[in-house]
């Protein structure tokens, strides 16, 4: 590429606007603010990776059934549901910054909710403290995926989140290392050890110490953001992205959105499937025979696909239009599935894996292919595909519930390879609709 890859990602005011590079709210004070927003998608990404160790641990702590212990993705991926409509309504309210700050602060008390419910042993505040989390996440996802499609040129828009998103998945394949590191090592994790009270108790403080920390990073980076809202508001409003007042139910009368948010559901639900079950997967005696921790940790491998695939996937989409990658990528990812179900050892092992690198462009690409097609107003969209965020909870519990039935992790991939065939049509779809050609010209952002 003959341009640096910032100058790809990170187009500001695109000199189409009054304001000029030198101003505040010119290209560099945009940059700035693209630069401010994406430490926010490195940060939900670790959290929600956490759900992956985390599903193991509560498994063999709490003695919990697969389904059962697949509750902690559904916990976290239903307030999807319940919160983001009432998310782009606080947003048109609050406007981008606002938004961002008091999601981080709903954020951090959830963390304190998690040793509270260590305390008491009991699992269910377990849950509760991991839905208050994901609300928090819900809101941050609302104002920050459709803020920085705004940060920049409409053209650049599906490299410009998918740079963001290299930066999610970045988190995303930390916190399963990390995660692994704290939350499977000790107490009923140590090895020849046994289910007592005080291996117990022990890795009941692991949970606590892994969330205690993760709310110390998130108040820092409500911080940071903080004393960058107001290049955030600027380079916004220069951009023609101000949240804007805009009823989120207007999302429920564009074709495309709605199609948007069916392809997000399916999307999240068959990656939380497989990276949820994965530490599992791995530790079963006829895929690795992995010990808990060692499986966790491979876990990273399968974010880590998804962020070396999200930069790569930025710079293609500078290239390739955005509707034929997807259903290059969705095509491949649902064959991985199809070869893990009729396979064993290390090839369904690696299968698995690799579907995390193809997942890497499917979510940023999704969203703002939804966006520039819908007719709703962006806040409106965005919660509406955020709402679709639910599918992490619905389509694990599903998998849980066949490996329960079943006795074995294979067939759980049928599901994510249900809803990879969904998201190729959707791609083919989208490839074949220009966006003048969609139910009806973008509406402009709201203002």
């Amino acid at each position: 590429m003959e341009r640096s890859a910032h100058a790809a990602f990170a187009e500001g005011a695109d000199m189409t606007d009054t304001p000029t590079a030198t101003s505040p709210s010119g290209q560099g004070g945009t940059g700035l603010a693209f630069a401010y927003v994406t430490t926010l998608f490195f940060a939900w990404g670790f959290a929600t990776s956490l759900i992956d160790p985390l599903i193991a641990a509560v498994k063999k702590v709490f003695d919990l059934s697969f389904a059962e212990a697949t509750l902690t993705a559904s916990a976290w991926f239903i307030a999807y549901a319940v919160v983001s409509v009432p998310a782009a309504a606080l947003l048109s309210r609050l406007g981008y910054s606002r938004s961002i700050i008091s999601a981080l602060a709903v954020m951090v008390l959830g963390c304190l909710i998690i040793p509270a419910a260590t305390l008491v042993d009991e699992y269910m505040l377990v849950l509760l403290g991991l839905f208050v989390i994901a609300s928090g996440v819900t809101l941050l996802q609302v104002a920050a995926n459709p803020l920085v499609a705004a940060l920049g040129s409409r053209k650049s828009s599906h490299a410009r989140l998918n740079f963001s998103q290299f930066f999610n998945s970045l988190g995303t394949t930390l916190g399963p290392l990390l995660g692994s590191t704290v939350l499977l090592t000790g107490g009923v994790f140590a090895a020849g050890a046994v289910v007592t009270e005080a291996t117990r108790g022990e890795s009941l403080r692991s949970i606590d110490l892994a969330f205690l920390g993760l709310g110390a990073v998130f108040a820092v980076v409500a911080l940071f953001i903080f004393s960058a809202r107001k290049k955030i508001n600027a380079a916004a409003a220069a951009s023609g992205g101000d949240a804007g007042v805009a009823s989120p139910l207007r999302a429920f009368g564009s074709k495309w959105a709605l199609l948007g948010a069916l392809a997000i559901f399916v999307y999240v639900g068959a990656e939380v499937t497989i990276g949820g079950l994965l530490t599992n997967f791995l530790n079963r005696p006829e895929i690795l025979n992995l010990p808990e921790a060692d499986a966790g940790r491979m876990v990273s491998l399968y974010w880590g696909g998804a962020m070396v695939g999200r930069f790569i996937g930025a710079l293609l989409l500078t290239r390739v239009k955005a509707g034929v990658l997807l259903a290059v990528n969705t095509a491949i990812a649902a064959i991985l599935c199809l070869v893990v179900t009729q396979t064993s050892g290390t090839t369904a092992a690696y299968a698995a894996i690799a579907v995390g690198f193809f997942n890497s462009i499917m979510f940023p690409t999704i969203f703002t292919l939804t966006l520039e097609r819908s007719s709703a107003p962006a806040p409106a969209t965005s919660g509406l595909l955020c709402t679709a965020i639910v599918g992490g909870a619905v389509l694990p519990l599903i998998g849980g519930q066949i490996a329960d039935v079943t006795g074995s992790l294979n067939p759980v991939f049928y599901v994510p390879l249900a809803g990879y065939l969904v998201l190729v049509a959707f791609a083919v779809m989208a490839a074949r609709t220009r966006v003048a050609d969609a139910d009806a010209a973008p509406a402009p952002a709201p203002h």
